[in-house]
């Protein structure tokens, strides 16, 4: 048997043969939108996008990631191609990022194939020249790291190609 919980009335269920009284229908014309604030007419909005498809792009920015001096600081740097390996230096995964700041300063971190390389000592020295002469750079700086250590698998679909890995 049901016990009555100690702050709500006890209803006995109705027995098998007894009518029940069947709720009301539900109306999309009683139907609450949450998403409607209280000042709307109450009317559907045709197109949630609108305001979305209306807005105009931002400008690209000259500094920060994808902006225009990184992509120009990445293309001079296809420009320098390792001279054991006929592939620029960023097709072959030397390059582990390169970084404008908003005063227009590059970091480059990059890498070699090994630490024993014949360029060793120029190849750093060359791409922070390099950097640094793309038109709006104020500063380049080179971080040499070796962790991670270069590998094959950091190599582009084309240096691939070119070297007959593919």
């Amino acid at each position: 048997m049901n016990k009555p919980s100690d702050d709500k009335e006890f209803v006995a269920a109705p027995a098998p043969g007894d009518a029940v009284a069947k709720p009301p229908r539900a109306r999309v014309e009683d139907a609450h939108d949450p998403d409607e604030s209280a000042g709307d007419s109450g009317e559907r909005k045709r197109d949630y996008l609108e305001g979305f498809l209306a807005a105009k792009p931002a400008e690209d920015a000259e500094t920060g990631a994808g902006g225009a001096l990184q992509q120009a600081v990445i293309n001079a740097l296809k420009e320098i191609y390792d001279p054991e390996i006929p592939v620029n230096i960023y097709d072959l995964g030397l390059i582990y990022g390169v970084e404008v700041d908003d005063e227009a300063d590059a970091i480059v971190t990059m890498t070699l194939t090994t630490p024993h390389c014949p360029v060793a000592e120029s190849m750093p020295g060359e791409v922070e020249l390099r950097a640094a002469s793309v038109p709006g750079i104020r500063d380049a700086e080179v971080n040499l790291v070796w962790d991670p250590p270069w590998s094959p698998d950091k190599m582009s679909d084309e240096a691939r190609l070119e070297l007959g890995m593919l």
